[in-house]
């Protein structure tokens, strides 16, 4: 990256033709869009002089509520260019959970997309992105120049709202060095202008944040999905050439599933695919092969806490094995801990890289997972091989993956135990070839209630996010328990793969 800039929201390249295409935009009122970088530098400029008019001090905060549009980048951008804390806020969540997230936060504006509007709440201000009138985003804009400000060390430059096992999302403080560190990082060395970057995971998402501004600093062109649905991804990568795909395991499963529609579409477009946030099986694998064998696939491994860059190629050019997520970045220090010993072949992972968060916004109840030398303790099991390529086993507790988002069991079951006719509830996953995993879920009924399965699944819709609601939900009349008197989720797994084998015969 030839430009150095000291402030997150300040990655536009000025040097370069700012008539590029940054953003072909498939979300909004309107599709396509397609914004130059010329229009993209001058809307988060307009962004941060009118945050800044309005008031607003260093360091507050300032929250994105919205599905994947240009905007969302130009606000995001903005915000932290005016020296101000961007929160994008996972959308999926329940109106009580995102209230959380604000107040949490101390956001004191919102941007929104029309679909979100009524999810935000009424004490706050709100800018809605497509909308006219007074909360308007072009009528809250303030055009002119704007020279970025430059952060003190370590100086917050967003918060990220993580799911937990702690029950409420914990916000991930990360500041403008630690992702501008990531940036460079991931593009050093490379020109990455002519790419085409895909992106249709949320831009709450670290991974989907990252790669958007992989693609400004690279000057690139990125085509914008407002979600995923495999039918549109690969429409768009075939109606606009896109080069570069990351997505999550799923995605790609659920893309191999539309026969029809991939023999009549041109992906040849496609160079490199970066997968991420759950583990890839083999049989995956060979099918994206089969599907696109001229693309370079990558299985990466990150964490919002500790950054998306921890492993890359192996430095003697070994090839990597189609389940592992590389060899150690340069940069990164890894170690596996299995008790006392940290240099075990199997453990779980710590690592240390200029990208690891500051702490957790406001939860001095938490002490920050960081080890007194530095190394984050991601709470993730991994495998190291003769050659140093290391592989993802599974979680140091309970949580698990389904299509990409993290699922904590205790999470679901609270949730399920706040339904007046559920006495106890315990949440395990079963394989699902799409999903990777999903949640399933033993309830035992209050005494002289009798629920019903369906009425449990619309509860737990209606209180948790989509992805957390259990696919089958079974009463029992005990939970069996293990010799630590805790709930036996071995079992229960073995029990829910019974069931389903038996329904499937």
């Amino acid at each position: 990256m030839a430009h150095d800039p000291k402030n997150l929201g300040d990655l536009i390249r000025r040097d370069q033709d700012l008539g590029k295409i940054a953003v072909i935009d498939l979300g909004g009122e309107e599709t396509p869009r397609e914004i130059s970088y010329a229009a993209l530098d001058a809307a988060a400029n307009g962004v941060a002089r009118a945050l800044l008019a309005r008031g607003f001090a260093r360091g507050e905060r300032v929250a994105i509520l919205s599905a994947n549009r240009s905007e969302y980048l130009a606000a995001y951008y903005g915000i932290m260019r005016a020296g101000l804390v961007a929160v994008p806020v996972n959308f999926k969540f329940p109106r009580a959970t995102i209230a959380f997230i604000l107040k949490d936060s101390g956001a004191r504006l919102v941007f929104c997309d029309s679909a979100r509007r009524d999810d935000c709440p009424p004490d706050l201000p709100v800018v809605c992105f497509g909308r006219h009138g007074a909360e308007s985003f072009e009528g809250f804009l303030d055009p002119g120049p704007f020279a970025a400000v430059v952060p003190h060390d370590a100086e917050p430059a967003m918060f990220l709202y993580t799911s937990g096992s702690t029950g409420v999302p914990k916000g991930v403080v990360l500041s403008h060095q630690s992702h501008l560190w990531v940036v460079k990082a991931r593009s050093k060395g490379l020109d990455l202008s002519g790419h085409r970057f895909l992106i249709a995971a949320p831009l709450y998402h670290m991974n989907a944040l990252a790669l958007a501004k992989l693609a400004c600093a690279a000057h690139a062109t990125m085509v914008l999905l407002p979600q995923f649905t495999a039918a549109a991804y690969i429409e768009a990568i075939g109606r606009f050439k896109a080069t570069w795909l990351t997505a999550v395991p799923p995605m790609m499963a659920m893309m191999l599933r539309e026969h029809e529609l991939l023999a009549r579409t041109d992906l040849s477009s496609v160079k490199l695919i970066r997968m991420g946030s759950a583990p890839v099986s083999a049989s995956l694998m060979e099918g994206i092969r089969k599907l696109l064998p001229h693309a370079v696939i990558t299985n990466a491994y990150g964490t919002t806490e500790g950054g998306p860059v921890v492993f890359g190629p192996h430095p003697d050019g070994l090839k990597q094995p189609d389940t592992s997520v590389g060899y150690p970045h340069p940069e990164v220090a890894v170690r596996l801990v299995d008790g006392d010993d940290r240099d075990a072949a199997e453990g779980a992972l710590e690592m240390r890289s200029p990208a690891i968060m500051n702490g957790y916004h406001n939860r001095p109840d938490l002490p920050p997972p960081i080890t007194p030398d530095g190394f984050y303790r991601t709470g993730d099991v991994f495998r190291r091989d003769h050659d140093g390529f290391y592989t993802f086993v599974g979680r140091t507790d309970d949580m698990f993956v389904s299509g990409g988002e993290n699922i904590f069991p205790g999470d679901v079951e609270r949730m399920l135990e706040r339904h007046p006719d559920v006495a106890q509830a315990a949440v395990v996953p079963v394989d699902d070839e799409i999903k990777g995993q999903k949640p399933v879920a033993f309830v035992i009924p209050r005494a002289g209630r009798h629920p019903d399965a369906e009425e449990i699944k619309r509860f737990a819709l209606a209180n948790a996010p989509a992805y957390q609601h259990p696919r089958f939900v079974w009463f029992v009349d005990k939970l069996p328990l293990a010799s630590t008197n805790k709930i036996d989720r071995g079992a229960l797994h073995s029990d829910a793969e019974a069931r389903l084998a038996k329904s499937r015969g």
